[in-house]
């Protein structure tokens, strides 16, 4: 049979329950503040760049590839079919003007020169000898007309003997017509043989002159093949350094093939490179700055080129500074093409915190947190972007990538 527990006992055991139950709470509650500061954000101060709003003037740019190279290089070609014999510079040999770059075997060239030489010779001989063909000919046709003028003297003087005869009643009528006759055919005769001078003279004039004209054409081939080789003697017409020169030993070299290039390292130019996307905002005189390493420089585009490569439009820059000593042939560059300017902004250095939408969230500093803000942004470029609204002077932004705190409103910075 059960006995009932004294009132003591069970005091106790409520007593003992209330502080069961209250120490679960307690335990609870403290849990819950635990977890819930477990999962509050935070980032350490080091892991995170910044910037200070400031006001100031901003560039707005578009992105573009550049490669430097002299403003002024000369491709020097062969004047002569040929081979390489001798390369006496190599690839980034400083040179003078006037000095010897590689010489070529013009041999066969000089042979031709030789042959052309001989022709034109026996060319001047040849007129020669048909001017004198040509002298004698008409010589002889002059003096068949002084023979024949002559005779004609002779048949006027029948013709008057032949009359005075007839008036005499010595000679006859026919005697007269005869005499007549005669004196008419050999003055016919004498004014065929006047127009075949005057032929003759004409023939005379057209051949030489064919004949001149032939010798003056082959004149001028040999006068520019000697001008040829003397060019064929490869040197540098300006001062520079070789950037490229045909190495190859003995190799054929056709007339108009290059043999080297000389570059005038003292002047630059950049010639870059942005897609056709932008082509309507590009043109000449437009500012573009130049980036190298940590060095900024200055140009303005001079030549936007027509034609479109591959999706790609290329265009070359004037410097203002074209003999900067970090200047290198071949050096790719960044280009930045200035579309627009804006005097008196907010603006931020730039950084990967800003991702080029116009409306963005951003994180501020204030007193060891970072408040998220909307804002919104105006131009851009690679070094600066315009913030529009929600922020003032003074205000320190984060610059670094905050996209893993993407749904955080507020970040606790140790």
């Amino acid at each position: 049979m059960d006995t009932a527990l004294p009132e003591q006992v069970i005091v106790k055991r409520k007593q003992k329950t209330v502080v069961y139950i209250l120490a679960t709470i307690v335990v609870f509650l403290v849990g819950i503040w635990l977890l819930r500061f477990s999962f509050k954000s935070s980032i350490k101060k080091s892991a995170i760049t910044t910037a200070v709003v400031e006001k100031g003037n901003i560039e707005n740019t578009i992105n573009a590839s550049g490669e430097v190279l002299p403003e002024f290089e000369e491709t020097i070609t062969s004047p002569i079919n040929a081979s390489v014999q001798k390369v006496i510079m190599d690839a980034g040999s400083k040179v003078k003007a006037g000095e010897s770059i590689l010489t070529l075997d013009k041999s066969a060239s000089q042979t031709e020169y030789e042959k052309l030489k001989f022709q034109l010779e026996s060319k001047r001989n040849d007129i020669k000898k048909l001017k004198l063909e040509l002298d004698k000919s008409f010589y002889d046709i002059k003096s068949n007309n002084d023979i024949k003028q002559l005779r004609i003297n002779s048949l006027e003087a029948d013709v008057e003997n032949a009359k005075r005869l007839l008036k005499a009643g010595g000679g006859t009528r026919e005697s007269v017509e005869q005499a007549e006759l005669n004196l008419k055919v050999a003055k016919l005769e004498k004014q065929q043989l006047e127009n075949e001078i005057k032929s003759k003279q004409q023939t005379m004039q057209v051949e030489m002159k064919e004949a001149e004209i032939a010798a003056d054409i082959q004149e001028n081939d040999q006068h520019e093949l000697e001008r040829k080789l003397k060019l064929a003697n490869i040197v540098a017409s300006r001062s520079g350094v070789v950037t490229w020169v045909n190495k190859n030993i003995g190799s054929t070299i056709k007339e108009g093939e290059s043999l080297a290039r000389i570059a005038d390292l003292g002047s630059f130019k950049v010639v870059g490179s942005i897609s056709d996307n932008y082509i309507d905002q590009l043109h000449n005189g437009m500012t573009a700055i130049i980036r190298i390493n940590e060095t900024q420089m200055r140009g303005t585009v001079v030549n936007v080129y027509p034609s479109v490569q591959n999706g790609i439009v290329s265009f070359e820059i004037a410097l203002n500074e074209r003999n900067n000593k970090l200047f290198r042939p071949n050096m790719k560059v960044d280009v930045f093409l200035v579309t627009s300017m804006q005097d008196d902004v907010l603006r931020v250095a730039n950084g990967a915190a800003f991702k080029g939408s116009s409306a963005q969230d951003i994180f501020v500093l204030n007193n060891g947190k970072a408040e998220r803000r909307t804002v919104h942004i105006g131009m851009t470029n690679f070094d600066f972007v315009e913030i529009k609204d929600n922020v003032q002077p003074g205000d320190v932004i984060i610059t670094s990538d905050m996209s893993e705190y993407k749904n955080a409103k507020e970040i606790i910075v140790q």
